[in-house]
């Protein structure tokens, strides 16, 4: 069954995230003049200003930069305890996610994890949400 979720945002960049996070692939912009990561997607590298950005698979593999837990419900479908984390990627990129599997209170700075994926839907349809588990 499918966790509901505050809807996503769908632009003309986001949709290629989504269609790749459908298929299990996590993929990010990787510009193909100096090597930066665009996240969120955009048109053209924020380093170099180049417009020749290609989407490249990830590892998924990184380490818990920071973790938060809300303790405030901001969504109908994300009640408290909400646990947000960002992780540093070992491709250099921070992302940020939920944990999947690891209780808020086990969170801890330089934890290993790595990508998984949960089925969710909101008012756009249904779609694999990018997570984070113990590696």
């Amino acid at each position: 069954m499918a966790e509901k979720r505050p809807d996503r945002v769908l632009g003309p960049f986001d949709a290629t995230f989504w269609e790749y996070c459908t298929k299990g692939e996590f993929r990010l912009q990787r510009c193909n003049a100096c090597g930066h990561y665009a996240w969120p997607p955009a048109p053209l590298c924020s380093e170099c200003l180049s417009e020749d950005l290609t989407w490249t698979l990830l590892s998924g593999r990184g380490k818990v930069k920071t973790h938060c837990t809300f303790e405030r419900q901001y969504y109908p479908e994300c009640p408290p305890p909400w646990p947000v984390v960002v992780v540093d990627l070992e491709e250099g990129p921070w992302f940020v996610g939920n944990p999947k599997g690891i209780n808020w209170s086990e969170l801890k700075i330089g934890m290993s994890v790595k990508v998984s994926f949960i089925d969710c839907e909101d008012s756009q349809g249904q779609f694999k949400l990018p997570v984070f588990e113990r590696a």
